[in-house]
């Protein structure tokens, strides 16, 4: 039996909710080789991975030539620059 990394293990409900960032390629190469690892390993969390990438790919030929409309993005865009986080700092005199 060989020795594994600690920090290669993650529990299957970590790994289903990055699912997503690793079908659609928005995760770092550091996440996706922990991932990839426990894959390699889990049969339930690569069938998981199995049927989300079939849905993935079920929705890109019947969605994928779909576009929000230029107004939707302008409007996203513009509530996006709205937003503003606000940060309060007390200090005691």
């Amino acid at each position: 039996m060989t020795e594994r990394d600690p920090d290669m293990e993650l529990d299957c409900t970590a790994v289903l909710a990055d699912v997503w960032l690793l079908l659609d390629n928005e995760c770092d190469e550091a996440t996706r080789a922990r991932l990839q690892e426990h894959m390699d390993h889990c049969s339930p969390c690569i069938e998981a991975y199995g049927i989300e990438e079939k849905i993935k790919g079920l929705l890109s030929r019947k969605c994928g030539g779909d576009r929000a409309p230029e107004s939707l993005r302008d409007r996203l865009t513009l509530e996006i620059r709205k937003s503003v986080t606000v940060t309060r700092i007390e200090t005691t005199d």
